[in-house]
C-alpha cells in the first residue's frame, strides 16, 4: 500500500532511518547534483529543529509504503508571481526502487498540486542526465521533456545535462493513466 501524507513528528527517526541508512546510500547519487554532496549526520543532529523542519513543511509529503516512510515529495516555487510550479521525488529506500512505487506516488503528487493550486496550468520537474531512472518514470506519468540544457551539470569529473519536463493541466487529467 502506497500512501502520501504529512511526515509528523513520530516519523523523523523511521524517516531518519530511511535517509541515512549508510554513509553514502544509493539514493544520494541520483540527488547530489543539485543538492550538493550528500553529508551523512547522526540522529541527534537530525533531530534539532533546523535539520528536520524542512520535511514538516507543507512543502512536503512522505511516501509511505505499508506505513512505513520510504521516500518524499515536493513542490516549490520556482516563480510565485508567474503561478511557475516544480516538484520532486525522493525514495530513499533502493531496496524497493522498480516497483512502481514512484510512478504510483508521483502521479498522485501531481493530483494533489494541481488540486491544491487550481489557478496553475503547467506542473515542472527537473532532473539530470545521469538520473534515466526519474527520466523514464516523467515520461511514464505523461510529463512531457520540455527542454535540455546541454553540459551545464559537472558532477564527478562529467558534463552532464539539465532535463526539464512540464505537463500540463488538461494533458494530466485527459490520460487514461492518471484517473
Amino acid at each position: 500500500m502506497i500512501t502520501l501524507k504529512k511526515i509528523e513528528e513520530k516519523h523523523l527517526i523511521d524517516l531518519y532511518n530511511v535517509i541515512y541508512s549508510s554513509e553514502n546510500p544509493e539514493w544520494s547519487k541520483y540527488n547530489a547534483p543539485y543538492f550538493n554532496e550528500f553529508k551523512f549526520i547522526d540522529l541527534e543532529t537530525f533531530l534539532l529543529k533546523n535539520h528536520h523542519e524542512y520535511y514538516l513543511s507543507e512543502r512536503v509529503l512522505g511516501i509511505f509504503f505499508n506505513n512505513k516512510p520510504v521516500g518524499i515529495v515536493t513542490y516549490y516555487w520556482e516563480n510565485f508571481a508567474t503561478r511557475w510550479l516544480e516538484i520532486g521525488i525522493i525514495i530513499y529506500d533502493n531496496c524497493i526502487w522498480s516497483k512502481g512505487i514512484g510512478f504510483t506516488a508521483l502521479s498522485k503528487w501531481v493530483k494533489i498540486c494541481f488540486d491544491k493550486f487550481p489557478e496553475i496550468q503547467h506542473i515542472g520537474l527537473t532532473t539530470w542526465s545521469g538520473n534515466q531512472r526519474m527520466m523514464k518514470l516523467a515520461e511514464k506519468i505523461g510529463l512531457i521533456c520540455e527542454a535540455r540544457i546541454r553540459k551545464v551539470i559537472y558532477y564527478n569529473e562529467v558534463y552532464y545535462d539539465s532535463i526539464k519536463y512540464g505537463i500540463l493541466r488538461d494533458e494530466f487529467f485527459n490520460n487514461s493513466i492518471n484517473e
